[in-house]
């Protein structure tokens, strides 16, 4: 049966991986080696985490994105469903692989080194079903592989919808989704992009010179200072609250799941983006991405206690 879109809080749309993670006392130098602490094997991938983050919250939400039929793909599948995330638009491409992650977390600090593989299965195609899903969705949530799908998903969704990028790096196409996106949330890396040409300017001006090149919302993550975001002529900085952090691993997927729940909740701007750096932190508490994330009365109890402060 097809899923009824009115009935999903939030739609996500994005890619699904497979993390395998290496807990190291310290990471060695090339040519080196040091002794493994423990291992871990999680489903990994932008839209993924940021699906079961919403679902963790206690919230029903749908995922369009394609695995692999593959060992791999079963385990991001048994992962997802574990958190209550419908998968049933999740794609199982015939003879595809599954994209995976390595991942060597440091102890001591929660730091990680990832390398990646790059995504080989087909670019999600939407079709009919899909496309009357976002004709009823309220927010919809796209990870930084869909660059392409822009004016398709522009196109297709009602004008209450609120549409919102999860944008890691400078992508083709990534002008489109500027251009479209109520919310858009880059890590501070992205501010360094060639294109942007914002070299000579300091953290602040780079953020408020961003905001003019874009049709919605900016909010900018920064690890474990927070987040920024211009509003109403000011520059807000939200801190990140003090947790016992040992992993950073999904903190980002956690902040654009969260934020895009409370956008469906209809947060304000201030009080949803302390909600995502709430959600965010406390995700860190465990290893992985997902076992140290909040429920909702946690979550909501620690945004609380997180204040914005205007930095210009």
């Amino acid at each position: 049966m097809p899923i009824e879109a009115d009935h999903k809080d939030v739609l996500v749309i994005g890619r699904n991986c497979v993390d395998y993670i290496a807990v190291l006392e310290q990471l060695p130098a090339e040519d080196e080696k040091a002794p493994l602490e423990f291992r871990i094997v999680e489903g990994g991938g932008q839209g993924g985490t940021s699906a079961c983050c919403i679902a963790r919250l206690d919230s029903r939400v749908a995922l369009i994105g394609k695995v692999g039929q593959d060992d791999e793909g079963a385990i991001c599948l048994e992962r997802l469903h574990a958190f209550g995330v419908d998968t049933q638009f999740v794609d199982i491409v015939k003879g595809g692989r599954t994209p995976v992650a390595y991942l060597f977390v440091t102890r001591k600090n929660g730091r990680r080194t990832i390398i990646y593989e790059p995504n080989r299965l087909p670019k999600i195609e939407l079709n009919d079903q899909h496309l009357a899903m976002l004709s009823t969705a309220r927010v919809v949530l796209l990870d930084p592989e869909t660059t392409y799908l822009a004016t398709t998903v522009k196109k297709n969704t009602a004008p209450h919808t609120r549409i919102i990028y999860d944008c890691e790096r400078w992508k083709n196409g990534v002008e489109k989704m500027m251009a479209v996106a109520d919310y858009f949330i880059p890590s501070s890396s992205f501010l360094a992009s060639a294109p942007l040409q914002l070299d000579n300017l300091d953290f602040y001006q780079k953020v408020l010179r961003l905001k003019d090149e874009l049709y919605g919302q900016l909010i900018v993550t920064r690890g474990e200072k927070g987040a920024y975001y211009p509003h109403d002529g000011h520059l807000f900085h939200v801190p990140a609250p003090t947790v016992p952090a040992v992993d950073t691993i999904g903190a980002g997927d956690n902040f654009h799941g969260a934020f895009a729940l409370a956008i469906n909740l209809d947060f304000d701007l201030h009080r949803a983006v302390r909600f995502a750096v709430a959600v965010a932190s406390l995700s860190c508490r465990d290893y992985g991405g997902r076992k140290g994330l909040p429920d909702l009365h946690e979550a909501l109890a620690t945004t609380e206690q997180i204040k914005e402060d205007i930095v210009c």
